[in-house]
């Protein structure tokens, strides 16, 4: 019946009709849902005596962690909360724009934003909009289908976002922050208490892209992963793609399926990763408490974790092995590359190539220095080097360079009493890996990551305003009881 209605059906009229009646129920599910967990608290903030501060949180990124963030804050009350995105509408974090894989790599039971609400689970989205059966069947979750359920997830809760609006700057006014956003071509100030930067993976540095490409090519003959490209612009070209783990599989099979005439995939270790780290790392023990942990423990986990490279999934290996103008090559480490009679020369270690176009699977590095928005006080935050001396042997400079995060993912001063401002702002991205576990760089930790988040913003709203509440306290005299005694 109408449960087994599969995406294939979607094009019959009655079979629409049907979902569409199917989603307003799960809706209607949803508003109860949260009506019976109390989802909605009683605003508490006390407004700011400023009528210019708007805003007591501004979340930076509106993709799949800003929009959690700012359902977990609505949770608990906190009202005023703006989300930003430098993205147009539709278009927030990387699933219709960089990510080229067909579907995700996670389970498809695996939950994130819903934050433990069944009827806000992508499983019972997919289940309203394609039927029980559709799931049954499905194997991965379609990333554009993805992206689908967090537009419903962000309108079904009523999540506001300013697109197209870029944060520039972040400044310190008297007891607030000042944000310098960029939208539609003009620059305005946004002031808040706290800011958190969801900002996702190049949100805490920028693309790596090894020196040796970096000066041996111009910009136009090589795209880095985090970059977007019109896919028919690799058309009729020889390819090579530097890397081999998942996202260097996904640009392979996007230049195939375009046309490239052909794809060379130069990978430096000798074999492929095999290992996804996040089944591993997917329970309340190591998610929940990693924090806890001293910093010596926390240094050993990250630094084994990033020892992990990430595999590609099985589908798009073998989509991309199916070509007949596709090969890899394992254990070619780049040793020089430069333009010779208009094409790419690439001398590897198991010889020398011939490209058009460079395409980079080479992941991201972390220079908060890099950030507009951080560089005015990048020098003031503390580093991991500026809190821990690594055992001899385990010296790690890149890990070394990651912010050292507080309990709250907020910014810690290097030198105490230098730079106060750092405390109000919170980075949920890939920066506060080694401070507080994988819990803000994907669907896997969020369940544990953004309560943790979220309860710390709501301590710091709570403690700074404690003089607030006690005067509140010392005069409430709402009366609750008068007995109706008759004479």
């Amino acid at each position: 019946m109408q449960e087994s209605l599969s995406a294939q059906d979607m094009s019959s009229p009655d079979a629409a009709k049907a979902a569409r009646s199917r989603l307003l129920r799960l809706e209607r599910q949803v508003r109860r849902d949260l009506g019976m967990i109390e989802a909605a608290p009683r605003a508490w903030v006390p407004a700011h005596d400023e009528a210019n501060l708007l805003h007591d949180v501004v979340i930076v990124g509106a993709g799949l962690s800003g929009l959690t963030i700012a359902f977990g804050l609505k949770r608990q009350g906190v009202e005023r909360v703006s989300l930003i995105d430098a993205a147009p509408a539709g278009q927030e974090g990387p699933w219709v724009t960089t990510a080229r894989m067909r579907t995700l790599r996670s389970p498809k039971t695996l939950s994130g934003p819903d934050l433990g609400v069944p009827s806000l689970t992508y499983r019972a989205w997919h289940e309203a909009v394609h039927g029980r059966k559709s799931f049954d069947r499905l194997d991965k979750i379609d990333r554009i289908a993805w992206m689908n359920y967090l537009n419903w997830f962000r309108s079904v809760l009523g999540l506001s976002v300013e697109n197209d609006s870029r944060l520039l700057a972040i400044e310190e006014e008297r007891d607030h922050l000042r944000l310098r956003v960029l939208q539609g071509g003009r620059e305005r100030a946004v002031s808040c208490r706290k800011v958190v930067l969801a900002t996702g993976l190049e949100g805490a540095g920028r693309l790596h892209v090894p020196a040796v490409i970096r000066n041996g090519l111009p910009k136009e003959r090589w795209t880095h992963s985090g970059e977007a490209i019109p896919a028919r612009s690799l058309a009729r070209k020889r390819i090579g793609v530097i890397g081999a783990a998942a996202s260097s599989f996904d640009w392979a099979v996007a230049a195939l399926e375009a046309g490239a005439d052909s794809v060379t995939l130069l990978a430096r270790a000798p074999s492929l990763p095999k290992t996804e780290l996040l089944d591993w790392s997917n329970f309340p023990g190591f998610l929940n408490h990693f924090s806890d942990l001293d910093n010596e423990s926390r240094y050993r986990f990250t630094r084994r974790m990033f020892a992990f490279r990430t595999p590609p999934t099985v589908e798009m290996y073998e989509r991309a092995m199916a070509f007949p103008q596709c090969r890899l090559l394992a254990g070619a480490a780049i040793e020089a590359v430069g333009i010779a009679n208009g094409e790419i020369a690439v001398k590897t270690t198991v010889g020398d190539f011939a490209f058009d176009h460079l395409l980079l699977g080479t992941g991201y590095r972390i220079d908060l220095a890099h950030r507009p928005e951080l560089a005015g006080f990048s020098g003031l935050i503390a580093t991991w080097a500026d809190r821990f001396v690594p055992p001899k042997g385990e010296v790690d400079l890149d890990l070394l360079a990651y912010p050292y995060l507080g309990p709250a993912f907020e910014l810690v001063e290097k030198v105490p009493g230098t730079a106060s401002m750092l405390a109000n702002i919170h980075i949920f991205n890939n920066a506060a890996v080694p401070s507080l576990g994988p819990v803000c760089n994907g669907i896997t930790g969020l369940k544990a990551g953004v309560p943790k988040l979220v309860a710390g913003i709501c301590r710091g709203l709570f403690m700074r305003n404690i003089d607030y509440f006690f005067q509140s306290l010392d005069g409430y005299d709402k009366v609750h009881f008068q007995p109706n005694i008759g004479p």
